[in-house]
């Protein structure tokens, strides 16, 4: 791994009495705390990491920055808030590591082009004087049609796990244009991480959209475990434990290889471009 390599897309999970899950949660975890996120860093070589607010843990940030108060300057956050969340607590956020807003649209139920615009927007709004992004989880054909809008949000957005874009679209399929075209913008970000959302496991596929990613704006790519590769078991209720996926870390380094082969992309992929976006 290149000097100042960072993990751009982790979880961590605490223990259950101190940091609650919601309620409403499609999915319960294990236990991933923070002391086996510090033996998944030293046991791949990277020395930063970015931890991005789970979805069970809705609004409640507690265990994402005790995590990042822990790394000592190692980590950066990706929170989830609510609207009524104030200018003061947004600044403590930025103070304890937090350069970045998770932005659900597919959970948000907001279909309305217009009314998701004014959504980014206002938060666009909110948090550009902080220096922070956008991580807008959606469809790749809802990120297709806001594309133009993207492209000219005053503060960058991120796009998780290679856009959610199936690993079998070709690469002349019209919302796959749109989003490449959109990293050519200079203001949105893609993540190659966690293959298994996007394809069963078609590998070639998968390093072909990360090829074309690179190729699109190189300086916009970075890279993700998402561990610990959360998981919903087939036939678990929502409450019930659903255990992670298996990921071995020689499979997270072969992954590597095949994604960003040679050592300037690895060094561009892996260290400078978190830097620049997480202001390490």
């Amino acid at each position: 791994m290149p000097s100042g390599a960072c993990d751009c897309h982790t979880h961590v999970v605490g223990d259950r009495v101190a940091y609650p899950m919601v309620a409403e949660r499609h999915y319960t975890p294990g236990p991933a705390p923070h002391a086996a996120l510090l033996e998944h860093l030293e046991r791949n070589g990277l020395e930063r990491v970015v931890l991005v607010q789970p979805s069970f843990y809705g609004t409640d940030n507690r265990c994402l920055l005790d995590s990042l108060e822990r790394l000592q300057g190692r980590g950066r956050g990706i929170a989830v808030v609510d609207a009524q969340c104030t200018a003061t607590e947004l600044a403590d956020l930025h103070a304890r590591g937090v350069r970045g807003l998770r932005v659900n649209v597919e959970s948000a139920g907001i279909r309305a082009p217009d009314a998701l615009q004014d959504s980014l927007l206002r938060w666009a709004d909110r948090i550009g004087p902080l220096g922070w992004h956008l991580q807008v989880y959606a469809a790749p054909a809802t990120i297709a049609a806001l594309a133009p809008f993207l492209a000219r949000l005053p503060v960058p957005v991120v796009l998780d796990h290679f856009a959610m874009l199936p690993a079998a679209t070709p690469v002349g399929d019209p919302v796959a244009q749109a989003l490449l075209q959109l990293l050519r913008s200079g203001n949105a970000w893609v993540k190659l991480s966690a293959p298994y959302r996007i394809t069963a496991g078609d590998d070639a596929a998968v390093a072909a959209w990360a090829g074309a990613f690179l190729a699109a704006a190189p300086q916009r790519v970075l890279w993700g475990s998402d561990w610990p590769h959360t998981d919903r078991e087939p036939g678990k209720a929502a409450h019930e434990i659903s255990r992670y996926r298996e990921i071995p870390p020689a499979a997270l380094a072969a992954s590597l290889q095949r994604w960003l082969p040679g050592e300037s992309v690895r060094e561009q992929v892996l260290a400078r471009n978190p830097a620049a976006l997480y202001g390490f």
